[in-house]
């Protein structure tokens, strides 16, 4: 069974807190205030929090006011992450070390998420993927991804999801990916979890949104973190002028956050190809039903 541990720093009198600024096109928007930084927004859960994405967001949720619930395998990499944030911002950062893929593991996450009413925000961040096809892929290994890019994230969701609506308010970051809509890019299992991520996002804001849960889907491009290496493709292989720095990612997708997208594709410039791609395929779904065949479909055709 898993241990948690938790770090809780006395704050200090006259301590200084770092702040976060979130370079926007607007310059209110870049500066966060004292009270901001010092405000108690809650718990957030993040899984897959000992590296990477998943550690960006520790960071920079413990600025934003939040304390934090940690998720990982790696004890030795969460402790230390844990101790930074709790000594920087004088959060206190609680480490649930738990692997995800495993059903005892996960299920111990979701009774956390079940009984822990300070948790105000889940970030499903945890994920594997790989850039290899399906002829050289192990299948077993794809199985591996299933259980964690798709089973995990809807079962803690499913965990956290009744005490938020119970509560009035509570809200979903689904670390999705561009290759959801562009399964094509890389191998069609990694792709076709992370359409689940984006459809799955979608339907959770249709149902919970009145309810007062906000939901939103991050869908990254090319991030610089070591997903690429530990599918076999080192970062630096990959074109530069597609790449994003993890740090500059994250502090984009929050700023999608804090706007209420539904959303968030930090990589799109041009952010009317999203509504229009949405808007077409809202307007197919009313032609997608018939009682009858399409006329290309019929014999007479």
């Amino acid at each position: 069974m898993s241990e948690n541990t938790t770090f809780c720093v006395i704050p200090e009198i006259g301590r200084r807190h770092k702040m976060l600024s979130i370079a926007t096109d607007n310059p209110k928007e870049n500066i966060m205030t004292q009270s901001q930084a010092t405000t108690q927004r809650g718990t957030a859960l993040i899984t897959g929090a000992s590296s990477g994405i998943g550690a960006l967001y520790a960071d920079r949720l413990a600025r934003l006011g939040y304390d934090l619930i940690l998720v990982a395998r790696n004890r030795e990499r969460l402790n230390a992450l844990a101790q930074r944030i709790s000594n920087d911002t004088r959060r206190t950062v609680e480490v649930l070390e738990a692997d995800l893929g495993q059903a005892q593991s996960l299920a111990l996450v979701e009774d956390k998420l079940r009984s822990d009413a300070s948790i105000t925000l889940l970030v499903n961040n945890a994920g594997i993927g790989t850039h290899t096809p399906l002829l050289q892929s192990n299948v077993d290994h794809m199985t591996d991804m299933i259980a964690l890019n798709v089973t995990a994230p809807t079962r803690l969701t499913y965990a956290v999801v009744p005490g938020f609506v119970a509560r009035g308010q509570g809200a979903i970051i689904n670390i999705s990916s561009i290759v959801g809509v562009a399964p094509e890019v890389l191998n069609g299992v990694y792709g076709g979890s992370k359409a689940f991520v984006l459809a799955f996002s979608q339907s959770l804001h249709h149902e919970l949104a009145a309810k007062g849960v906000q939901v939103q889907a991050v869908l990254p491009g090319a991030t610089a973190t070591d997903f690429w290496a530990i599918g076999g493709l080192p970062v630096e292989h990959l074109d530069p002028a597609i790449v994003m720095p993890a740090d500059q990612m994250v502090d984009a997708a929050l700023v999608g956050f804090q706007r209420g997208e539904l959303v968030t594709i930090p990589s799109l410039h041009e952010e009317d190809a999203w509504t229009r791609f949405e808007t077409a395929r809202q307007g197919l779904a009313s032609k997608l039903s018939a009682n009858v065949p399409a006329a290309r479909y019929t014999a007479a055709h």
